[in-house]
């Protein structure tokens, strides 16, 4: 079987277990690790052994077909830039980049290229969305979504604002349901880094209001999406893989409630499989440039009415 080969350009708390990945697969080849790090390349040499290396990508993009891009967020500019301009396909982790002028010249460098990018928004692979079709009832006629993610601060990813470090995941799910909003209205607080720990954020579809709320500096842990309609409610616990939900509901008799419990995905694994898949066999790609690209615009949009106080229009 044809193997993709690939080096990881990163080696912390997501590239260990983006390597794992890349070596269990049969579709994939884990050429090299590079990271500048020296403890980073230290912990990786124990945990391959029998992969190289390395401090700079310089050494084995020849080797490579492909790059899996797992550095902090303000790396990923340059070092997608560099694969896409030697001709190699990308996995590049979210967001895509730092800024949307980043994400642009991105796409311009590779528009004459034929390659495979994909963007890592892991939050597509819930096993549950795949049975979203059958909740109509709340998803589709939603009035009302609300998006929750909180987590207690982990002491990484304070180089970018929860914005970009957490809220990133749910802007892609909400265009993944909806699309693009007409406008949003942000507010926030910086709690413990220089950057903003805690959002708010309204967006505005006309026919229904997206409600992003995110936290890095909470007591405990939450994920879960909301769907009200006048049809019925869904609340999929994203954390607890289950989803509760009523329908039929009217003002003369009490409300029923039900639940259902969905597997768990290692949703790393399957976003290695597609990007290979895309690779090796011409597969579809699973989340594109373009959707790393809107994402980015949207968070662009979301800072600026952080910092203005004013809704911002899309």
């Amino acid at each position: 079987m044809k193997k993709v080969r690939v080096a990881l350009i990163g080696y912390g708390h997501l590239g260990k277990w983006h390597a794992q990945k890349a070596q269990a697969l049969e579709s994939s080849e884990l050429i090299a690790i590079v990271d500048p790090s020296e403890a980073s390349r230290k912990l990786a040499a124990e945990a391959f052994p029998n992969v190289r290396i390395l401090a700079s990508l310089d050494e084995v993009i020849e080797d490579i077909d492909a790059g899996l891009v797992v550095t902090p967020t303000t790396y990923h500019f340059d070092v997608a830039l560099k694969l896409i301009n030697s001709g190699k396909h990308l996995f590049c982790e979210k967001p895509v980049t730092s800024t949307l002028e980043q994400a642009l010249k991105l796409k311009e460098a590779a528009a004459q290229k034929d390659l495979v990018i994909q963007i890592g928004h892991s939050e597509r692979c819930h096993q549950f969305w795949e049975q979203l079709p059958s909740f109509d009832f709340a998803h589709k006629e939603a009035k009302l979504c609300t998006i929750q993610r909180t987590s207690p601060f982990k002491g990484r990813a304070a180089d970018v604002g929860v914005v970009e470090d957490l809220m990133i995941h749910d802007i892609d799910l909400m265009r993944m349901f909806y699309g693009d909003p007409k406008s949003v209205k942000a507010t926030g607080a910086k709690v413990i880094t220089k950057n903003y720990d805690h959002v708010k954020a309204i967006f505005d579809y006309g026919d229904k209001l997206v409600t992003i709320e995110n936290s890095r500096v909470d007591v405990k842990v939450e994920r879960s999406v909301q769907f009200v309609s006048n049809s019925g409610i869904l609340k999929v616990d994203l954390f607890g893989l289950k989803a509760l939900y009523s329908k039929n509901m009217t003002s003369e008799s009490d409300q029923v409630v039900e639940e259902l419990s969905y597997e768990r995905r290692d949703h790393l694994l399957v976003e290695q499989e597609k990007f290979y898949n895309s690779i090796l066999n011409g597969a579809e790609i699973f989340v594109t440039l373009q959707d790393g690209i809107d994402a980015v615009a949207i968070i662009d949009a979301v800072n600026k009415s952080l910092e203005s106080g004013q809704e911002v229009t899309l």
